[in-house]
């Protein structure tokens, strides 16, 4: 039993610097993603839509007596240009219920950052 009250502060400290560093690192990351976007040329190019997914997670919250709920979707389209690429973006709700398979016209895009799409009629 001693032993286990020794090793408590340890484990405490391990989790933490774990917990952490998953924070520092995603930081990272994320800055960047958004770094190279912001280097990368604004285009514009003839493509059609050929995909689109949605990925919903659920989380579990417990505060004190409670347990909650809640749940969040990302959304993505996938565009092939004209020289059968394929590229995949997260979009938002609103642009993913406005975007058809199928659809013909002009992707705006900077990097990896989906800056829109205009419908060819």
């Amino acid at each position: 039993m001693d032993l286990m009250f020794n090793l408590f502060p340890i484990f405490f400290i391990i989790i933490f610097v774990i917990v952490v560093g998953s924070f520092i690192v995603a930081a990272i990351t994320g800055v960047k993603e958004w770094s190279h976007n912001n280097g990368q040329p604004k285009l514009t190019v003839n493509a059609r839509i050929v995909g689109k997914r949605e990925n919903v997670t659920h989380h579990n919250h417990n505060s004190g007596d409670h347990m909650h709920h809640t749940t969040s979707t990302t959304y993505y389209v996938t565009f092939e240009v004209e020289s059968g690429d394929r590229m995949e973006f997260a979009v938002s709700g609103n642009q993913y219920g406005m975007l058809i398979e199928g659809d013909k016209g002009k992707l705006h895009f900077q990097g990896s950052r989906y800056l829109g799409f205009e419908r060819i009629f």
